[in-house]
């Protein structure tokens, strides 16, 4: 299981870094970014103490453990200077909070993710229109599948749109404490449910964590 999209006590998550790097790995998973929220406050600090254990992770674990961020409920306008301001910090994942169904994301934060070279995954982006996700697959920024509550009520739409368009999809979970951690079999039966064929499912799976790893840079 390889999962981007998790959160920390840095924000709205349950645990620290390292119990969730930890917990990540008791479970089985392989690789795990820490995408805690951000916009303009705070971003450099959070990126330094969120990679410190990110670093101690790779080196004495052999785990792969990625610092990034997920840039949330940002004017749409600030969005590329934010992920510029992450990648030149160190973060080796850059996610944008999407227009979700359940909460109140200010209109055009997804076509302003989508539109920037600099952002992997475009996070829960409820009813992306088909112009967005074929910017999406044209700037290769992935579209998230999501196992969260709430969130994954437009699962089904994503899929059928990013099908469309030739958009990449990716599976995550959205975690905020270990509750949400999941299996790889529980993963593939998501994708099955919002559309995907088995073969499919299964190239989720596989080639969009093989990318995101070597965008990232992480060894372990």
């Amino acid at each position: 299981m390889h999962d981007f999209h998790t959160h920390s006590f840095f924000s709205d998550g349950e645990l620290s870094p390292m119990e969730l790097i930890r917990r990540c790995q008791a479970a089985g998973y392989e690789t795990v970014a820490i995408t805690d929220h951000v916009a303009g406050a705070g971003l450099e600090r959070l990126v330094a103490e969120v990679s410190a254990d990110c670093q101690l992770a790779v080196e004495h674990y052999g785990f792969r453990a990625i610092c990034g961020v997920e840039i949330t409920h940002a004017p749409p306008a600030a969005i590329a200077e934010l992920a510029a301001r992450a990648r030149a910090a160190g973060a080796g994942i850059v996610v944008v909070h999407g227009e979700t169904l359940v909460e109140p994301v200010i209109s055009g934060t997804n076509r302003a993710a989508v539109e920037c070279p600099e952002v992997d995954i475009l996070a829960h982006p409820g009813l992306i229109s088909e112009e967005e996700a074929a910017l999406a697959a044209q700037n290769g920024v992935f579209l998230e599948i999501t196992t969260r509550k709430g969130h994954c009520l437009a699962n089904g739409h994503v899929a059928r749109v990013a099908r469309a368009v030739g958009a990449k999809l990716v599976l995550g979970t959205d975690t905020h404490g270990p509750g949400d951690l999941i299996s790889r079999e529980f993963a593939e039966r998501v994708l099955r449910a919002a559309g995907l064929s088995a073969e499919e499912a299964e190239r989720v799976l596989a080639d969009a964590p093989a990318e995101l790893i070597r965008r990232a840079g992480v060894l372990a």
